[in-house]
């Protein structure tokens, strides 16, 4: 913890030799805008602390190099962040903020500025916890399932009907059999009329 302390207490020591020997070497600076400087805690970007700086009497930018101490600590006093210092903000010439990022929670944020002129600012600043992108779905590989062949459907094979073929012996059977009942129906018939001859033949005689 002493050791921690001690490191703090010589960096805030360097800036403050920093920003003395700076404020010496730029008098001329001062006198023509002022020798006070305008400073605004907007806020925090991603957790970066954000300021605008500009000259109080005037409101021109600072086209210097700002020399100045950021420093943060929870409300209750058991964290504190800092002395960190402030660069120019991308793209901006008012703009200024800490290369430094805040821990999620509540800040007290307090800005004192050493040159090019003297300037002091303080304001709660809330860093909200952001949570981790969810990690991208992975594209689910698409396979395409076989085909199943279509099925092959064979008729059954109808066979022609045999050719109905009549055999010379049958028919000579079957004539032989039409002749034999031909001939007993004629034995028959020539019976019968023979029979009624001879009963009428008896008939006269009596």
């Amino acid at each position: 913890m002493r050791t921690h302390l001690a490191s703090r207490t010589r960096t805030g020591f360097c800036l403050l030799l920093m920003l003395f020997a700076q404020a010496l070497a730029v008098p001329a600076t001062a006198q023509a805008h002022g020798d006070t400087v305008k400073v605004v805690v907007t806020g925090q970007r991603d957790g970066h602390v954000t300021t605008e700086i500009t000259w109080e009497n005037d409101g021109d930018a600072v086209e210097e190099t700002v020399a100045a101490t950021v420093n943060a600590t929870s409300p209750d006093g058991s964290r504190s962040l800092g002395p960190w210092p402030l660069v120019r903000a991308p793209g901006t010439r008012t703009g200024w903020t800490t290369a430094e990022v805040l821990a999620p929670g509540t800040w007290k944020v307090t800005v004192n500025v050493g040159f090019p002129a003297l300037g002091h600012a303080e304001r709660e600043v809330q860093v909200p916890v952001v949570d981790p992108s969810p990690p991208a779905p992975r594209p689910t590989p698409t396979t395409t399932a076989p085909s199943a062949p279509a099925p092959t459907t064979t008729a059954p094979a109808t066979s022609a009907p045999a050719p109905s073929r009549t055999d010379p012996a049958d028919e000579r059977g079957d004539r032989a059999v039409g002749w034999s009942l031909a001939g007993l129906a004629g034995i028959v018939l020539a019976g019968t009329a023979a029979g009624m001859l001879l009963r009428r033949a008896r008939a006269r005689r009596r």
